[in-house]
């Protein structure tokens, strides 16, 4: 089993940059599907992005694209998420999720779970 430790929120003004980090413990798979979700109030956990462990495929949801940006370090085992000129409607809780295998499409694949980290964008 795989354990996702989430860390980087807060709160932060629209324009301004954030840094999310997710440290995952067990794995050992190289074959290994990390992704970040968030969750608005009132909202679907939505997928912003997505990579496989030994890197090659890479998935932004269009809301986000050219301003996040998701990375690993494997010597670290850990997994980031840019986020760059954020904006009010990027306020939610952003969770780390992974599975082994291909990368996936929806959030009932995704067995690994973080426990979640608040980013609130004031205007």
């Amino acid at each position: 089993q795989v354990q996702l430790a989430e860390s980087g929120g807060g709160l932060v003004q629209a324009g301004d940059s954030l840094r999310l980090s997710c440290e995952a413990s067990g794995l050992s798979f190289r074959t290994y599907d990390a992704a970040w979700f968030r969750q608005a109030p009132g909202q679907e956990r939505e997928r912003i992005a997505a990579t496989i462990w030994t890197g090659g495929n890479v998935y932004y949801r269009d809301s986000v694209k050219g301003r996040f940006t998701i990375s690993r370090d494997i010597a670290k085992n850990t997994v980031y998420l840019q986020m760059n000129s954020l904006k009010p409607e990027d306020t939610a809780v952003y969770y780390c999720a992974g599975r082994v295998g291909a990368m996936a499409t929806r959030r009932y694949e995704y067995g690994d779970w973080g426990q979640g980290t608040q980013v609130t964008v004031s205007s």
